[in-house]
């Protein structure tokens, strides 16, 4: 069954971020392909979203972007008529052109999650993303699409040089307009696609995480040192953090927040970013976001100067976005916790999908960054929550002192 959006009344404030996606009346249609994609569909999706009287003439195709789940075209459009408003470039993603890759989007439900961000909580989140045009899917996919506002000259982070501190905490206090809307929003447990944490799921990933490290370690092992390969295979075996169910506090998050993720504006003081590739969405530890993205998208010297600062801000953002009751001790904790977040993404996504030069970089800087964040924060004695009363009393005091009470 064919499912497409139809675009919700938006606030008034939600109308200059978010155009309303195309409806397509006639559901006999196929969801257009990469290579069936045509001037009439373009020009009904322009129209659809309020600009009257534009035609494309023609357009012109290239693919853009790195992604290892789908495939994404830059549409370069010749227009006529109009008020002139409408955008001359736009974006199409399509399922990965490589099997493995597709199933494993299907299996992971990534292209429904993606799609159905879009279709049901786009604008009711305040985090910068692009305008849709349209969105359908086909059941659990693989067939789908998405049509979605060109953002260039805003280009996409590069995962294996790193960031800078300004645009790292450019990108982390962007995520308050994420979690703070949906913070502890017991409604969102309706939209069953975004995946809530059940026993049963837990068994499943720990058990695939314990399956996927021996193929990780065989394949990017040489380039770990010691304690971060034992780190990644000891993860495999916790009862504890991270493979844990949906806690006291949670919100939406993106899970895949990286800087191959975002679209980065450098012409702004700070740097503007929009966010991209929501086909991994679903409740969690808002913080897991927040240590995903400083855990991999920073140098280890770069992150261990600037991350209490980034989180401070965080923190402080979401107590003006009206969060109560959530104190800068438990957001900490809560940060060192999130920080297997890039390990578990990592070991179970990088054997998922093809193997391709780019992405054993882009895993294995992944794999020790994320290894050493843990390991800097003393995240690994979360795995042993259960043990002991005593070690309750070890694990709060180290708590106190990593939260910036001593130095």
């Amino acid at each position: 069954m064919q499912a497409e959006y139809r675009a919700p009344e938006l606030r008034a404030e939600d109308r200059e971020r978010t155009l309303r996606a195309h409806h397509y009346e006639d559901l006999s249609k196929e969801i257009p392909r990469p290579d069936s994609v045509s001037t009439t569909f373009l020009t009904d999706c322009l129209r659809a979203a309020g600009h009257a009287g534009v035609e494309v003439l023609r357009f012109n195709t290239q693919p853009i972007g790195t992604g290892q789940i789908g495939h994404c075209l830059r549409y370069q459009l010749t227009l006529r008529g109009g008020d002139g408003s409408a955008p001359a470039r736009l974006v199409g993603k399509f399922p990965a052109l490589d099997r493995k890759s597709r199933i494993s989007g299907v299996l992971m439900r990534n292209y429904l999650k993606e799609v159905s961000f879009y279709r049901e909580l786009q604008a009711r989140v305040r985090i910068r993303t692009p305008r849709c045009y349209y969105a359908a899917i086909d059941g659990p996919g693989p067939s789908f699409m998405l049509l979605l506002e060109d953002l260039a000259p805003a280009s996409q982070g590069d995962q294996l040089q790193g960031c800078s501190a300004e645009v790292a905490d450019a990108a982390v206090q962007e995520l308050v307009g994420l979690h703070a809307p949906s913070w502890c929003d017991s409604a969102l447990m309706q939209h069953t696609w975004l995946d809530p944490a059940t026993p049963e799921m837990l068994r499943f990933g720990r058990a695939l995480y314990a399956h996927n490290v021996r193929g990780v370690l065989r394949r990017y092992g040489d380039h770990l040192d010691l304690d971060e390969a034992t780190l990644l295979a000891n993860v495999g075996r916790s009862r504890a953090a991270p493979f844990e169910l949906l806690g006291d506090v949670y919100s939406l998050v993106h899970v895949d927040y990286r800087l191959d993720n975002i679209l980065i504006d450098p012409r702004l003081l700070p740097p503007r970013v929009c966010t991209v590739d929501w086909q991994s969405v679903m409740l969690g530890n808002p913080l897991s976001d927040v240590a995903y993205f400083l855990g991999a998208g920073l140098l280890p010297e770069v992150r261990r100067e600037a991350e209490r600062d980034i989180v401070r801000r965080y923190h402080e953002g979401l107590c003006k976005a009206a969060i109560r009751g959530y104190s800068w001790e438990r957001c900490w904790h809560d940060y060192r916790r999130g920080s297997f977040t890039g390990l578990v993404v990592t070991v179970i996504a990088s054997l998922m999908v093809k193997q391709t030069e780019r992405g054993d970089e882009m895993f294995t800087a992944m794999a020790r960054r994320h290894a050493r964040h843990v390991l800097d924060l003393g995240a690994e004695e979360l795995m042993c929550l259960e043990q002991s009363p005593r070690g309750s009393k070890q694990r709060s005091e180290r708590d106190h002192r990593h939260s910036g009470h001593a130095s």
